[in-house]
């Protein structure tokens, strides 16, 4: 079986099977729906949605006989109330055909991931995994953490629970083998060694300090070490130190007893001792008060690499089986699996989770529930882990909804907020405006929906912060009015904070306005008397009413937490555009002028005004630059 990246590598059947019915959620029409559909239903495995009267998924699900499995929703009275909601809500279906369960249950995981629908149990992770790039594309390998699609060519160490975790390992590696992390240019640019080899965190190949055979040695032992063969490495450390002092280099002596020390350190101050595990992934789950938990635990070479903790969304009335295996297919669908995935429960469904993750990885993969020794005892840490992780959760969980029910209170709204935007503009003198917009909820800040706005109206003079305020609000309701008008997605947000007084409010009320909207609760946030020092902020109503809270009000805590969110972000934002601005050139206007191009044009002239003056004929003569490309940039400057 080939992997299935996309559901183009599947047999979708052309045409969409669809029943419209009243756009009323009834049980009964939903029902024919799903009739009409089954009539012509093979019993061939593959994967089927349920959608609603706007086209909009309601729920994925897979089948190793489509026609039965789609059969069992037409039984209504053996449904659950959460599945007769589903039902009732269906007016059509898409159906896609497999070749077999295994790849019924990877494209599931792949349109869940993409669709979201509101019946399936979701994992809700907006943080990629960090990885170790250990890159073999350059004479001097360069040792790197990496997040995303990975394209550049090298080795991949991981998945690292945490950007910290990868951090600890990272700087193990650079006390241990010497390896460089600057990037190529940088690399490529130095005459003298950096800061990192005089703190002997690096061997310098840049200036020629290390040969690029002892500099391959040095990067073969980082792969045993990174494959969990440290034990090698300690003792092929310690005979080189033995040999060194024995030969009275006791510079080079020294030089290895401080690795074997930061080798030694490491190996100490791992969380668990997972010598003699391989490479397995641990997971275990606790549930309680409606809410499921579930702890995550990353051994590679017998190496702790940390742990994470997941609360998966659309859980009630969802059997605890379906729920991690469910969790398991998302989780993989974007994280290569270990050989061995450990579990705390048998599942229902566990060798075609096994057999499907082990065609996608290309290797066998075993799911296992452990019953004695190491593997048995680090399971039930990480069990111990993920009860904790719950118990965390629902404390916070009640504080939150005190909160929250108490900002409903303040601020008149019929129920606690389900989503809070909050909006800050930043800026130096006008220059590099950006506006920022942070979202928070019940589970806390959502930050894979934070959003930046670059300033872009021409209208709004250098250093207008109501202008910005209005472009802001005027570009993210206007989109939010196209992309949901019904305000059914939960894309709409039930309270807006805007760091700012009165001016910044009225500007973000006329931008609604302008737009139709009246009904968003707009309250400005800005520094009172002391300018903040006191930490008594005013509140601006949209009705006229400033008030200020108690300096010791939980609630003046939470709502200060959220303008100081926004704040950083929006300094953020506003640093790496500046950055960028830093770094510009006038050439980068100029259509067609490359990275390489642009470089030989300023080492010729010196400066990019020097370039716009230049006579078409000294752009000829320009080293490297045609003359296609010197008519190209003359008329660029001088023909408009």
């Amino acid at each position: 079986m080939s992997t299935p990246n996309t559901p183009d590598r599947f047999n979708e059947d052309k045409a969409a099977f669809a029943v419209r019915g009243a756009d009323t959620p009834d049980l009964a029409t939903g029902v024919a729906a799903i009739r009409n559909v089954l009539a012509t239903l093979p019993a061939r495995p593959g994967v089927y949605r349920m959608q609603d009267a706007r086209g909009d998924v309601l729920y994925i699900g897979k089948a190793r006989a489509l026609k039965n499995r789609v059969a069992n929703y037409t039984q209504v009275e053996r449904l659950t109330k959460r599945l007769q909601r589903m039902v009732a809500q269906t007016r059509s279906m898409t159906i896609v055909t497999t070749n077999n369960e295994a790849e019924a249950l990877l494209l599931e995981a792949q349109l869940i991931k993409r669709y979201r629908p509101a019946y399936n149990v979701l994992l809700r992770d907006d943080k990629s995994f960090p990885f170790i790039l250990l890159r073999d594309d350059h004479a001097f390998p360069r040792v790197q953490k990496h997040r995303g699609a990975r394209r550049a060519k090298g080795n991949y160490y991981g998945p690292f629970a945490s950007a910290g975790s990868v951090n600890n390992t990272l700087n193990a590696l650079q006390k241990l083998f010497l390896l460089r992390s600057c990037t190529d240019s940088f690399f490529n640019n130095r005459d003298r060694p950096c800061l990192l080899y005089q703190i002997k965190r690096c061997s310098a190949p840049c200036v020629g300090r290390i040969e690029p055979p002892a500099y391959a040695e040095l990067v073969e032992d980082a792969k045993s070490f990174l494959a969990g063969k440290s034990t090698g490495v300690q003792a092929k450390l310690g005979a080189q130190m033995q040999a060194a002092a024995e030969a009275m280099d006791f510079e080079l002596a020294a030089i290895l007893r401080d690795r074997l020390k930061a080798l030694t350190y490491i190996q100490g101050t791992q969380a668990i001792n997972a010598e003699g595990v391989g490479d397995a992934d641990i997971f275990a789950m606790a549930a309680a008060n409606g809410l499921i938990g579930i702890q995550a635990f990353f051994i590679r070479g017998g190496q702790n690499w940390g742990h994470r903790s997941f609360f998966p969304q659309h859980t009630n009335d969802v059997p605890e089986d379906e729920v991690l295996t469910s969790f398991l297919s998302q989780f993989y669908e974007e994280v290569p699996p270990a050989k061995t995935i450990l579990l705390d429960r048998e599942l229902e469904e566990g060798d075609l989770l096994a057999e499907a993750l082990g065609e996608r990885a290309g290797f066998k993969v075993t799911v296992a529930v452990p019953q004695r020794g190491d593997r048995k005892r680090l399971l039930d840490q990480a069990s111990r882990n993920a009860v904790e992780a719950l118990e965390r959760r629902l404390a916070e969980s009640t504080t939150q909804a005190k909160l929250l029910r108490e900002v409903a209170d303040l601020f008149d709204l019929p129920e606690p907020p389900n989503r809070i935007e909050i909006y800050d503009n930043s800026h130096i003198q006008g220059t590099n405006a950006t506006g920022a917009m942070v979202v928070a909820g019940p589970e806390g800040f959502r930050k894979g929906q934070y959003r930046k706005f670059n300033i872009k109206d021409k209208a709004t003079a250098p250093g207008d912060d109501f202008g910005m305020m209005r472009e802001v609000f005027t570009r993210r309701f206007a989109r939010a009015q196209a992309e949901d008008p019904d305000r059914d997605a939960g894309d709409w947000p039930d309270l807006v904070l805007i760091d700012g007084g009165k001016g910044q409010l009225a500007a973000a009320r006329e931008a609604l306005e302008v737009l139709g909207i009246e009904d968003v609760c707009l309250v400005g946030v800005a520094k009172g008397p002391m300018h903040g020092r006191d930490g008594r902020e005013v509140f601006h109503m949209l009705d006229g009413r400033e008030f200020q809270l108690p300096v010791n009000a939980p609630v003046l805590f939470y709502l200060q937490r959220l303008r100081d969110e926004v704040h950083r972000f929006a300094i953020g934002v506003h640093r790496d555009k500046r950055s960028k601005a830093i770094g510009a050139s006038p050439l980068d206007e100029v259509p067609g002028i490359g990275p390489a191009r642009k470089k030989a044009l300023l080492m010729h002239f010196g400066t990019g005004r020097a370039v716009r003056n230049a006579s078409l004929e000294d752009l000829r003569k320009a080293p490297g630059v045609s003359t296609s490309v010197a008519q190209q940039v003359y008329d660029f400057y001088h023909a408009r």
